[in-house]
């Protein structure tokens, strides 16, 4: 049985603008993009209005495809608020193969040095800059060639996300195939003045080292067997105990002595026990590494656990936000896809002063649909802020 036929988009089904106004200046200078291969000036749509475009199928349940998108912009609401044309299909999608998804990095780090922390305290002091880094996959279809996955039979495309803890905010990011190195990923994004808090899969010594040469920190969750040369044992206080610390120590090296030594200098192992059992009824110990010697143990502890936030973020984005109905089969327009969406994201961070939630975004697209007013959504925003305020 065929799927039922959606009903056709109408004006009365979209609103909201008012939010969408102020991306003129937010995208104004992407508006020349991709003008130069156009000499003739045929070009009808522009860098500026497709990211104004992709932003409100997002916070517009109503607008679930591409087609839908394309059907939106022959509504006088929509050609009037975002300065387009009636644009055909076969346009939208040459627009996510030609412009630069590059230029867009720069906006997603403004909005995230814009985003106030929304986590306060001695904590958030001592572990400043603390940045959780992950990938997250995006199945694709088996056409798209690109997006090399295991074998011939699975293709999705990865988002490789640094995502600043205490702000709850992305503040970078990039997409690749699937199969590609996460390693030489975070190498080539690193910035300085950051607290890396990784999984055991970025274990990689001379990642380490190319962090702290890029003149940030890390703790890294490393593989229970790593071999280290032991330098001074370490007591552990009642607040690190109570934290789960078990053993905590500072060392000489990595690896074993018959390894290059990929860091270069002393570091710290924490040995925490999660609360959890293995398989064999043994509790779960994991083994942390920083560079951070003088941070007390059970801080150490914290920002590990402060990891998490870049896996909910991730569900937040994909089951949520709804980045993972990919509405472009090439590389660059799921790139494209993925920073509009991350920008969403801070958007509404900035918007609300609070970590986007599924309250929140249902509120938005309430307004977005025509079901809420401008007033109510401001005092859902107003609510939070106040919560924020109270909080900090």
């Amino acid at each position: 049985m065929a799927p039922p036929t959606r009903p056709p988009v109408t004006e009365d089904d979209l609103q909201g603008f008012r939010y969408l106004d102020h991306f003129g200046a937010l995208f104004g200078g992407l508006h020349d993009c991709a003008t130069a291969r156009d000499p003739a000036g045929n070009r009808e749509l522009f860098f500026d209005q497709y990211a104004c475009l992709i932003l409100l199928y997002y916070f517009s349940p109503v607008l679930t495809s591409l087609r839908g998108l394309q059907q939106a912009t022959t509504l006088q609401k929509v050609q009037r608020r975002l300065g387009i044309r009636p644009t055909a299909l076969g346009s939208l999608s040459e627009a996510a193969t030609v412009f630069d998804p590059q230029l867009l990095r720069p906006i997603i780090a403004e909005l995230a040095g814009r985003a106030v922390p929304v986590v306060t305290g001695r904590e958030a002091e001592a572990l400043r800059g603390l940045t959780a880094v992950d990938g997250s996959l995006l199945p694709a279809l088996s056409r798209m060639a690109w997006a090399l996955w295991q074998d011939e039979g699975h293709r999705a495309a990865k988002m490789h996300v640094h995502f600043e803890v205490f702000k709850a905010v992305p503040c970078e990011a990039t997409v690749t195939p699937a199969a590609c190195s996460e390693l030489e990923q975070l190498r080539a994004t690193l910035q300085a003045g950051r607290l890396y808090v990784l999984d055991r899969g970025y274990a990689g010594y001379w990642l380490l080292g190319a962090i702290l040469a890029a003149g940030s920190s890390f703790i890294a969750r490393l593989q229970e067997d790593a071999a280290f040369t032991l330098l001074q044992e370490r007591p552990v206080p009642a607040a690190a105990a109570a934290a789960g610390v078990v053993r905590d120590v500072v060392v000489r090296r990595l690896g074993g002595t018959h390894h290059k030594d990929e860091v270069g200098r002393p570091l710290r192992l924490v040995w925490v026990r999660t609360g959890k059992a293995r398989a064999d009824g043994s509790p779960e110990v994991l083994l942390l590494c920083t560079d951070r010697l003088e941070l007390a143990a059970e801080l150490v502890a914290l920002g590990y656990r402060y990891r998490w936030w870049v896996e909910l973020f991730f569900r937040w984005l994909k089951c949520i936000l709804g980045v993972r109905h990919l509405i472009s089969q090439s590389a660059n327009g799921v790139t494209l896809q993925v920073y509009l969406a991350l920008i969403a994201s801070l958007l509404i961070s900035l918007w609300t002063g609070h970590k986007p939630s599924k309250r929140t975004f249902e509120m938005i697209c309430f307004y977005f649909s025509g079901w809420a007013t401008a007033d109510e959504l401001q005092t859902h925003i107003r609510k939070l802020q106040e919560q924020a305020a109270d909080t900090s």
